[in-house]
């Protein structure tokens, strides 16, 4: 009989996710070789290779994506069978997944793991970074207890608490010859040169409600895959783009970026913490909610 333990299946789950060793072993909490040596045994026990290794890059084989969702929901199950016996016990504490949208991770989470960190030492957050629809299908799914993103979401089973809102900036070149004086209308040309994130980000959908009647032109041309990218982008003049409020401050430190504000009423976007109904867990969301909106002070411009 081929015996897997529990260790190995986070770790070949954490692999499968990063498709990193060095990443993998970090999100697991363990030594690079550690996870190694688990996930060679592994191979070992089931008679087949689960990785291909070649130089940095590490892929999937077909035997490998054939395990990974009956691995992944056979942890979801362990996890809830954890999450139910600690009820009764003291809240935030052993491990908790949290899911986040990259349009807010890296601006939210150098406050909330140090707050978290000093309110209770006893929780290991486990973070996932991904666009809103692959996070709905994991917390529906399991694979996450809850997650951070953008108002609205209207997916049936799952909760959501409004964390805070999050208003809109332009970032525009520093010495943009075409540039208008702020505030910035909803009907101003600039708009016209607004670049915006690759299809699947929330953050697209928003940029293109802000514009209203004005198309971006620029839009066919330019794709991104992160905020960071489309700021690098117009800094080189190569059109505009949306900044949220809590991204607007490190965007002051590029000295070929000018943030400037809209006129009123001010664009924005609202953000939330969502979960499973009837999640065990559902305190402890409600805590975690409570921590994060108390950091907003934080974020702003």
């Amino acid at each position: 009989m081929i015996r897997l333990t529990i260790r190995q299946m986070e770790y070949f789950a954490a692999l499968a996710q990063t498709l990193h060793f060095g990443r993998a072993a970090e999100f697991a909490g363990v030594s690079q070789p550690a996870l190694s040596a688990q996930i060679a045994e592994m191979e070992e026990r089931l008679g087949c290779a689960l990785f291909e290794r070649g130089g940095k890059a590490v892929r999937l084989t077909e035997d490998a994506l054939e395990l990974r969702p009956r691995i992944e929901n056979i942890l979801a199950e362990i996890h809830e069978v954890e999450t139910m016996a600690r009820r009764g016990r003291l809240a935030m504490e052993g491990r908790l997944r949290l899911g986040i949208i990259p349009t807010v991770a890296p601006y939210l989470l150098p406050h909330v793991l140090p707050a978290l960190k000093h309110e209770y030492p006893s929780l290991r957050l486990e973070l996932r970074e991904a666009i809103t629809g692959v996070l709905v299908d994991d917390a529906v799914n399991g694979r996450i207890d809850a997650f951070v993103a953008a108002l609205p979401l209207d997916y049936p089973g799952l909760t959501s608490e409004e964390l805070f809102a999050d208003r809109f900036y332009l970032a525009v070149p520093a010495n943009d010859p075409d540039f208008i004086s702020p505030p910035v209308p909803p009907e101003s040309p600039a708009l016209e040169r607004l670049m915006l994130l690759e299809e699947g980000h929330c953050l697209r959908e928003q940029a293109l409600a802000v514009c209203g009647s004005i198309k971006p032109v620029a839009m066919a041309n330019y794709g991104a895959t992160s905020l960071t990218t489309l700021l690098q982008m117009v800094a080189h003049g190569l059109g505009v783009t949306l900044i949220p409020e809590m991204a607007a401050g490190p965007a002051h430190d590029q000295r070929d970026l000018k943030v400037v504000p809209f006129a009123e009423p001010v664009p924005e976007r609202r953000i939330c913490l969502a979960w499973r109904r009837n999640s065990p867990r559902h305190n402890e969301c409600l805590e975690l909610a409570r921590i994060i909106r108390g950091l907003q002070p934080l974020l702003r411009h």
